[in-house]
């Protein structure tokens, strides 16, 4: 596990004490009731923003603290234990995209919003079915963005978004030119068709060639931090599941069978843990980030696969209905394996990562 320092350990504490007592599950129900498409809490993503989170990673010029990469994605950790939604991490992944390849100029414009949680935005990639950061039909002329994006995360909301186009990133304002059609996903979360018709477009255009990639590995290691808190939450209330079932006059935890199904996947859990927090500290001392990142999601994509499917299986047919929490958790995790490369692209591009 990482070292934390005494700034960090307070931090990831004060974020499991609010997600537990004040954004517990029954708030993701109540979200999910009421059906609204930004899918979440404005007043909730409002107390994060006062509490700091939402300028972890933005120096303290531009009005947030500076904290760094880990200390961030240990609030996402515990943010996804307890299936929080909030456009936390795709407002931060705008913020990052605009630190690498933004002028001082869009530096000042956007990111004291961002910091303080006034503006929202989001990060608009995909034109097709998977994750695939090629051939993009989205471009610009004369300032003016054209092309449909498939699957935007929190697009409902934004005020602001990172749209890849043929030639590099742009800064897209909500408004005129920019229509949305909600996309309903089986983890009931917020996603949307993103349409640009004439939309005014602000290159972002320092960052090199690998501007895109830099920020698509920044998705890859918050996703993964994400994914990290689910699969803890789901092994540590199946183990609690089989430690009070009883069947056959005996509690589930007393069968050998079960016993070595936990523990491979504790096995597996630790694993996660390590790559997700390598990528966390890639991100923070610049080195070695592609390679850290694609290991950081492809491990938390085969985990939380692993972990979700057997949380059900363990739960019985209880683990179907809706009355328990696990299944949510198994949706949610389908839509984020899909996210920023599957496992088979991931694979692929350690491989040429690696020279082969």
């Amino acid at each position: 596990m990482a070292v934390l320092n005494e700034e960090q350990e307070m931090l990831r504490d004060m974020a499991r004490d609010w997600a537990t007592e004040k954004s517990p599950v029954t708030e993701f129900r109540k979200v999910r009731r009421e059906g609204a498409p930004e899918a979440y809490d404005p007043a909730a993503y409002a107390t994060m923003a006062e509490m700091g989170w939402t300028g972890v990673i933005i120096p303290e010029e531009h009005g947030g603290s500076d904290f760094g990469w880990l200390s961030l994605g240990l609030v996402v950790e515990e943010l996804g234990k307890t299936l929080t939604a909030s456009p936390l991490i795709a407002s931060t992944l705008a913020a990052s995209a605009i630190l690498l390849g933004g002028s001082e100029e869009q530096k000042a414009k956007w990111l004291p919003g961002l910091a303080g949680g006034e503006i929202k935005a989001t990060l608009a990639i995909d034109e097709g079915p998977r994750h695939g950061p090629t051939d993009y039909k989205t471009g610009v002329s004369d300032g003016r963005m054209t092309g449909t994006k498939a699957f935007v995360h929190e697009a409902h909301g934004a005020d602001l978004f990172v749209v890849a186009a043929a030639d590099g990133l742009y800064l897209v304002e909500a408004g005129e030119g920019v229509s949305l059609s909600t996309r309903s996903m089986v983890d009931n979360r917020n996603h949307a068709e993103v349409t640009f018709d004439g939309a005014a477009a602000d290159k972002l255009a320092n960052g090199g060639e690998s501007l895109l990639d830099d920020v698509l590995d920044r998705a890859r290691v918050l996703t993964a931090c994400e994914m990290l808190g689910m699969a803890q939450q789901v092994f540590d209330s199946t183990l609690d599941y089989l430690k009070q079932r009883v069947q056959f006059n005996q509690v589930l935890a007393t069968f050998q069978a079960l016993q070595h199904r936990m523990a491979d996947l504790f096995g597996d859990l630790a694993m996660m843990r390590s790559a997700v927090e390598g990528g966390l500290q890639a991100l923070d001392s610049g080195f070695g980030v592609a390679r850290a990142a694609t290991i950081a999601k492809a491990e938390a994509n085969r985990v939380l696969h692993t972990i979700s499917r057997e949380g059900v299986q363990l739960h019985g047919g209880m683990g179907m209905t809706d009355e328990y929490d696990v299944g949510f958790y198994l949706k949610r995790a389908r839509v984020l394996e899909a996210s920023w490369g599957g496992t088979a692209m991931l694979k692929n591009r350690f491989a040429t990562l690696s020279g082969y």
